[in-house]
C-alpha cells in the first residue's frame, strides 16, 4: 500500500520552527542587543565624565582691585555745622522792555554771553521812528522862526532908537522872539523824548552776564511788568552774572553763633557728590525765620567751576574756627587696561561672584598708557578680572588665583 499525500506532508520538517537555523536566529539577535546596551552605557559614562571633570572644572583667573583717586575730604577734628541750600546768583535780572509792543527781534538764547549795553532784543519801532522824525522837523521849523523873530527884534530896536517905531511895537517884537525861543525849547524837549522812546524799543543787557532763560519769542506782545496781563509777556529774558554765584543755606538758629563772617566752608553739590569746592561766609543775614527757626547765610564760592550752575542743590560744611578747609580733587576710578573687555558693543569689566564670572557694563574715559578711567558703572570697591580671557562667558566657573 503506497503512502498517501497527507502522510508525506506529516513527515516534512518545518525549518522555520524546529530546524537548526531557527535556534541560531534568536541567539544572534540577543548578542547584538547586549552589545548596543554596552555601547550606550559607555557613552553615558564618557559624557558624564566630560561634564563633571572637564566642563565643570573652574578655570583659573587673576583679579585686581580698582584704583580710586581724589574725592571729597573728610571733616576736621572739630565739630562741623552742616546746612543745605541752593546755588544762586547775586547779580540776576529778568530783562523786560521799558515800553509795550510787539517783539520784532531777539538776539539771544539760553547760554548766550552778553556784555553790558548790548542789544538783546528790539520792539517794533516804526511809529516811534516816525514820531522822532516829526519832532525833529518841528525843531527845524521853530529854529527858522527864532531866527526870523530875532531879526525883527533887532530891526525894531534900531527903529525905536531913531524914534521912528513906537515903544509898543518894540515890546511886541520882543514878545514874539521870546515865544519863538520857548517854542523851540519845547520842540527840543519833544525831540529828546521821541529819541528816548525810540531808544527804549531796544532792550539792552543791564550787566555782563549769561542768559539763563528766554521768556518771550519774536511776535509776542511784551510790556513792563506793571503793564502786563493776559497773554502779554512781562519779561524777555532772564540773565545772571555767573561770576557772582554763591550758596544760600538756612542754618539752625541754635548754631548761628558759631558761624562768622569770612569763615571757611566746604561746598558739595548734589550733582557732584564726590567733589567739594572751597567757600567762605559772605554774609549772615541779620534776621531769623520764625517759622523755620533758621537764619539765612550766604556763602561765596571761591573755587570757580563751569559745572556750578544756578539753582543747583548744595550742602555746606562750615569749618570750625582755627581750621582750614582741606583741598579736594575730583574722585576718579581707574582700571587696568587689561581689565576692560571691548569685544562687545559696550566696554565691560568682569567680576567674580559666588565663583562665577559676572560682566558689568561701564563707560570709560581717558587713558594714561597702563590704566583707563571708568566714568560710570563702578563704585570703586569692585575687584575685577585682569587680564580677561578671550573666551570667557557670563556665568562660567572661575577660580581666583593671585591678584590684588
Amino acid at each position: 500500500m503506497s503512502p498517501s499525500a497527507s502522510d508525506l506532508e506529516r513527515l516534512r520538517i518545518d525549518r522555520g520552527t524546529d530546524g537548526p537555523s531557527a535556534s541560531r536566529g534568536p541567539a544572534r539577535g540577543s548578542g547584538r542587543g547586549r552589545l548596543f546596551a554596552l555601547l550606550t552605557v559607555f557613552l553615558g559614562v564618557a559624557v558624564t565624565f566630560a561634564t563633571v571633570f572637564l566642563g565643570g572644572r573652574a578655570r583659573p583667573v587673576t583679579t585686581v582691585a580698582l584704583e580710586v583717586t581724589g574725592g571729597a575730604a573728610g571733616s576736621g577734628g572739630g565739630q562741623t555745622i552742616t546746612a543745605n541750600g541752593y546755588v544762586v546768583a547775586r547779580t540776576k535780572a529778568s530783562v523786560a522792555a521799558k515800553i509795550p509792543g510787539r517783539l520784532a527781534y531777539l538776539g539771544v538764547t539760553e547760554g548766550s554771553r552778553v556784555r553790558k549795553g548790548e542789544i538783546i532784543a528790539r520792539i517794533e519801532s516804526a511809529e516811534y521812528a516816525a514820531g522822532l522824525a516829526a519832532a525833529r522837523a518841528e525843531q527845524a521849523r521853530l529854529r527858522v522862526d527864532v531866527v526870523q523873530a530875532e531879526r525883527e527884534l533887532n530891526r525894531a530896536k534900531e527903529l525905536a532908537d531913531r524914534g521912528v517905531l513906537p515903544r509898543t511895537a518894540l515890546e511886541d517884537a520882543e514878545t514874539r522872539a521870546g515865544m519863538s525861543k520857548a517854542a523851540l525849547n519845547a520842540a527840543n524837549a519833544n525831540a529828546s523824548l521821541a529819541a528816548a522812546t525810540l531808544e527804549n524799543t531796544n532792550v539792552r543787557a543791564p550787566f555782563d552776564g549769561t542768559v539763563l532763560r528766554k521768556d518771550a519769542e519774536v511776535g509776542e506782545i511784551v510790556a513792563p511788568s506793571s503793564a502786563g496781563g493776559g497773554l502779554t509777556r512781562t519779561a524777555i529774558a532772564t540773565m545772571a552774572d555767573l561770576g557772582t554765584l554763591e550758596v544760600e543755606v538756612d542754618v539752625n538758629e541754635a548754631y548761628i553763633a558759631r558761624v562768622t563772617h569770612g569763615q571757611a566752608a566746604r561746598i558739595t553739590l548734589d550733582a557732584y557728590p564726590d567733589t567739594s569746592f572751597a567757600g567762605a561766609v559772605r554774609q549772615v543775614v541779620p534776621t531769623a525765620d520764625r517759622q523755620k527757626a533758621t537764619v539765612l547765610v550766604k556763602v561765596a564760592i571761591t573755587d570757580r567751576d563751569p559745572r556750578i550752575l544756578p539753582e543747583m542743590g548744595a550742602r555746606v560744611d562750615f569749618v570750625p574756627a582755627g581750621e582750614e578747609a582741606p583741598a579736594t580733587t575730583p574722585r576718579r576710578i581707574w582700571a587696568p587696561l587689561a581689565a576692560v573687555d571691548r569685544a562687545g558693543r559696550t566696554p565691560r569689566v568682569w567680576t567674580v561672584k559666588e565663583g562665577r564670572a559676572t560682566p558689568l557694563d561701564v563707560v570709560i574715559g581717558r587713558e594714561d598708557g597702563t590704566r583707563v578711567e571708568v566714568t560710570s558703572g563702578l563704585t570703586g570697591d569692585e575687584v575685577v578680572i585682569a587680564p580677561v580671557p578671550k573666551d570667557l562667558e557670563a556665568g562660567a566657573k572661575v577660580k581666583v588665583g593671585s591678584g590684588g
